[in-house]
């Protein structure tokens, strides 16, 4: 077993093995484990002891010990330089420990020989107090059986004693730690109970005596000091701990042992809760008695907003808890509540980025150094920053150096200036005797005195030590006023044990009922067993603490004495005045496109008045005018939407501003639907009439009626009304402002420019516009393509669809790239009304030059301002003046014309066939003799006689009267002598003829 002991390993460190092989000259050689015993290497595993000899510099090894047994002489050695271990001149051994019961005496005393644990040798001497009687051995040796040698003997109450018996106080005094009050609140306690033990009206059989120890404000170190106080003798009839984290360790753990508690200095609102502290006072008033000070200096200073850093101990988040409520109450938000640990340069950070001004800090001392050195590094001071800090913090806490933080004093002055302290009133500002026939001047005087000179800025707990002083004042007037109760009813206060609880409630009611006048100023507890007290305020101006006002909570009454200083004059806002700016549209911008628009409407006018005018004119009434006079009222309307576009809060007010929404919505609406969705008709119905075969399109030419068109544009506006309407009816329009990221004026003023502009919005706004958008794409994409699939057609129906597509191609290329552009550009006003008007403007421009132009410009040029009759009587024929109708009619003509030709080649070919055929049969009827007269004989002519030229029976005549009228001098295609070859009727001459 004690091998195994011996091998024991809490942490691996590899690293650790090198320089142990590798150690020639240096380190310590490994020594023997003592007697039941063994040695705990750090850092090595169990083959590595094997094979090791020498441990390095600074190497520890510890001593462990079996069962009850305990380590007697140093429990750690240290491998020196020299290769020695430390304390090799004190032994180590492991020696059996008797019971602890017997170190302690009720009413007496215990001295061990030598000190330290109760083990094998050691040597008890018992004693009792004034007034008590030993009964049993005074001496009790421990044996190497782990025993006693003798009973324990017990002190007996010693009735003929008549001197002072003495009742011990147990006292947690912090001399260090985060706030070392007992530097000057223990010779404050000593002082009191130096006044009270002389007194011969107060407790006048008894004398106090304070045991205390040094609880550094920590809780673990205070739990073991709790125990030595509990478990050693003599018995504490009360408990006097300082700081909140430390008392409230105390308080719930007294309880158990019946023991009052009397706490000094002791903040945290937590131990106001008497459920779980039911024998808890203080002298101490709670620090939630700060947060009705710090709201009133609130309201004072007209604050609404302010923020809170804490540190994360028990006390200071009760404490804002109940600020937090408070403020709720007065209608004071707290916009930023930070916390920390240990660092709070992030809390700090967090602060500045989220533009705190106004600041309550909660934090020890020691952390608000680290706080201010970060406030400093942040540049969160200065006159646009207000500081609340607790106020027991020593008069130079921030001139103090510490190594904690890396900013010089100067820093430290410069961060704090101007802040605010609440601070509870500890030292009676009015010269008045109390109790202890001291004034509060008095007792400054007699203190200073027993800290020997000290500068009271740099002795912590200098405020609180007049609290310490009434603590011990209170105690003794309750256990002076319980004497007579007791007394009645058997009981003495020396009677007093850790099960007694009758003398225990006698010492609460007492401490209850407490009211007398203090150094601190009149002393009470609340229900809670919270001291009750004034707060005073006071504000740092130039290095040092300026008092400027005191405010009593019980009666709400703050008495103000107006001298306080602000580094800007006045004290600053709560938060960064916001002044709201709204985004108006540039009036120069705006009145430029009213001009276009404007020009654009009269033009409108302008084609609309001419359309009307030449509506009977043959080719105006050949363009569908209906369709076009809507076309050019769609026009209009979609740039009077221009108009209302331009219009913001710099023209009407916001309750106006619906109303013009809908405007915009409806005029641009169905001005598109009547301008696009006329073009579209045309567009659609070419297509539908003229893109199909042959046979089909001469029957559907003879059937366009006009009301087919106007039904579709009317369709096209039906389908545009119904869902605005359904829009305007189910989530109408309204305003809707966004707001943007906040400007620093170019001035040095402590406000912030806020962006506003307003937009016409819905609640469902992009699904509307999903739904608009994707109908009107479909429309725009679909006309795209009707427009390419009809480029070639022609028709004497809708005689300018070639324009209508190109105004159409124009219009959708605009708004494909209008529409996503300007929901990018939403927020930029001038940008966003920029690019969608001119769209609108260049769309309606481009639409009305090339529908109406053109026709403007051929009636002019022409001189056709005739009507269809007017036409009729003076040609005898309405087509003569129709190019297209005679172009079709020229086409016609020629492949009759050509199909002519070809009958006819194919005739000559057969007739020259004929010719031969009859001249051979004559060749061969003349006789060879004949042969020789031929020469006498005229040869025959080559051109055949006219009748052998007619066609035969049945053949159709190709005289003039059987040829088209527009042929009917064709006859000159053939030569005058009837001759024809293939050269005269080449097809060569039908491009002439078309010409």
């Amino acid at each position: 077993m004690a091998r195994l002991l011996s091998l024991i390993v809490l942490c691996a460190l590899p690293s650790l093995v090198v320089p142990i092989h590798n150690s020639s000259t240096g380190g310590c050689a490994i020594i023997r484990p003592p007697r039941d015993g063994g040695i705990r290497y750090r850092g090595l595993t169990q083959e590595q002891i094997r094979s090791v000899q020498i441990l390095p510099v600074d190497y520890e090894i510890e001593y462990i010990c079996r069962g009850n047994r305990v380590i007697v002489g140093p429990k750690v050695r240290k491998c020196l330089p020299n290769g020695t271990w430390t304390d090799m001149m004190q032994t180590s051994t492991c020696l059996l420990l008797c019971p602890r019961v017997w170190t302690s005496l009720e009413n007496g005393r215990v001295a061990a020989k030598p000190p330290g644990p109760p083990v094998e040798g050691t040597v008890l001497h018992y004693s009792c107090h004034a007034g008590f009687i030993l009964e049993g051995r005074n001496i009790s040796h421990c044996t190497k059986l782990g025993k006693w040698d003798a009973p324990k003997p017990t002190c007996l109450y010693d009735r003929n004693y008549t001197g002072k018996k003495k009742l011990y106080i147990g006292a947690l005094f912090p001399m260090s730690g985060g706030w070392p009050g007992g530097q000057a609140c223990m010779p404050s306690a000593q002082m009191a109970l130096d006044l009270v033990n002389n007194r011969t009206d107060i407790l006048p059989d008894y004398e106090l005596e304070l045991i205390h120890y040094d609880s550094m404000c920590d809780p673990g170190e205070a739990t073991k000091l709790l125990y030595d106080l509990l478990y050693t003798e003599p018995i504490k009839i009360v408990l006097m701990p300082g700081c909140s984290g430390v008392s409230t360790l105390v308080a719930e753990a007294a309880r158990m042992w019946n023991l009052i508690v009397l706490s000094y200095g002791s903040s945290s609102p937590a131990l106001s809760n008497r459920q779980r502290f039911p024998t808890f006072f203080r002298t101490h008033p709670s620090a939630t008695l700060h947060n009705p000070t710090r709201v009133q200096l609130f309201q004072k200073w007209k604050w609404t907003r302010i923020a809170t850093i804490q540190q994360t101990t028990e006390v200071f988040t009760s404490t804002l808890d109940d600020l937090e409520q408070r403020v709720k109450e007065a209608g004071i938000e707290i916009s930023v509540r930070q916390s920390f640990l240990t660092d709070p340069a992030v809390a700090v950070k967090n602060l500045k980025r989220q533009d705190a001004r106004i600041i309550v800090g909660l934090f020890y001392e020691t952390e608000a150094r680290k706080v201010f050195c970060e406030v400093f590094k942040e540049k969160l001071y200065g006159k646009k920053y207000v500081w609340f800090l607790i106020g027991w913090y020593a008069d130079n806490w921030f001139k103090i150096k510490d190594p904690s933080i890396n900013c010089t004093v100067e820093n430290m002055t410069e961060a704090v200036e101007g802040h605010v302290t609440t601070e509870i009133v500890m030292l009676n500002p009015e010269t008045v005797r109390g109790v202890s026939n001291m004034t509060s001047q008095e007792f400054i005087g007699a203190l200073m005195s027993r800290l020997g000179g000290k500068n009271p800025e740099e002795t912590g707990g200098f405020q609180e030590a007049p609290l310490a002083y009434d603590a011990v004042w209170a105690l003794a007037l309750a256990l002076n006023k319980t004497v007579e109760p007791l007394k009645a009813k058997g009981r003495r206060l020396e009677d007093f044990n850790y099960n007694n609880h009758d003398i225990t409630s006698e010492i609460y009611r007492a401490l209850n009922t407490s009211s007398f006048e203090g150094v601190s100023g009149h002393v009470v507890f609340d229900a809670q067993g919270s001291r009750m007290a004034m707060t005073l305020i006071e504000q740092l101006q130039g290095g040092s603490y300026k008092k400027i006002g005191y405010y009593d909570s019980s009666q709400k009454n703050l008495s103000w004495f107006g001298n306080d200083v602000w580094i800007g004059g006045a004290p600053p806002a709560d938060r960064t005045v916001v002044i709201e700016e709204y985004r108006f549209l540039s009036q120069k911008l705006f009145a430029a496109v009213s001009v276009f628009a404007g020009l654009g409407i009269l033009l409108g006018i302008v084609c609309l008045t001419f359309n009307i005018y030449n509506g009977n004119v043959r080719y105006i009434q050949n363009s569908q005018p209906y369709l076009n006079n809507m076309t050019a009222a769609g026009c209009m309307m979609a740039l009077a939407a221009v108009f209302p576009l331009g219009i913001d809060g710099h023209h009407v007010h916001r309750s106006q501003f619906p109303v013009v929404c809908q405007f915009r919505l409806w005029l641009l609406g169905l001005g598109f639907s009547l301008a696009y969705g006329s073009m579209f008709t045309k567009i659609w119905w070419v297509h539908t009439l003229f893109t199909k075969k042959d046979e089909k399109k001469e029957k559907k030419k003879q059937h366009l009626e006009p009301w087919k068109l106007y039904a579709t544009v009317g369709v096209l506006l039906a389908i545009d009304f119904l869902s605005l309407m359904i829009w305007q009816i189910v989530d109408p329009l309204h305003i809707m402002v966004e707001k943007f990221t906040k400007e620093a004026p170019k001035a040095d003023l402590d406000v912030k420019i806020q962006p506003l502009l307003e937009h016409c919005s819905s609640e469902k706004m992009n699904t509307w516009l999903g739904v608009v958008y994707g109908y009107k794409g479909l429309l725009l994409l679909l006309g795209i393509f009707l427009a390419y699939e009809t480029k070639s057609v022609s028709t004497e129906k809708i005689n300018d669809h070639r324009a209508v597509g190109m105004a159409i191609y124009n219009v959708a290329v605009l708004c494909l790239i209008t529409a996503p552009v300007t929901m990018i550009l939403s927020s930029q006003q001038d940008a966003s009304f920029a690019f969608a008007s001119l769209a609108i403007v260049f769309s309606a421009y481009i639409t009305l030059v090339v529908l109406f132009v053109p026709k403007m410009r051929r009636l002019i040029t022409r001189g056709e301002w005739q009507s269809e009759q007017q036409d009729t009587l003076k040609t005898g024929s309405s087509t003569n003046n129709n190019d297209e109708e005679k172009s079709r009619q020229l086409e016609r003509e020629n492949r009759e014309l050509q199909k002519i030709i070809q009958e006819k080649e194919e005739r000559v070919s057969a007739l020259r066939n004929q010719l031969a055929e009859r001249q051979a049969l004559r060749n061969r009827r003349r006789p060879s003799a004949g042969q020789n007269q031929n020469h006498n004989v005229p040869p025959p002519s080559s051109q055949p006689d006219s009748k052998s030229l007619l066609p035969p029976p049945g053949y159709p005549s190709t005289d003039n009267h059987s040829l088209p009228p527009s042929f009917s001098n064709s006859s000159n295609l053939y030569p005058a002598d009837s001759k024809m070859s293939r050269n005269h009727c080449h097809n060569s001459q039908i491009p002439l003829l078309y010409k």
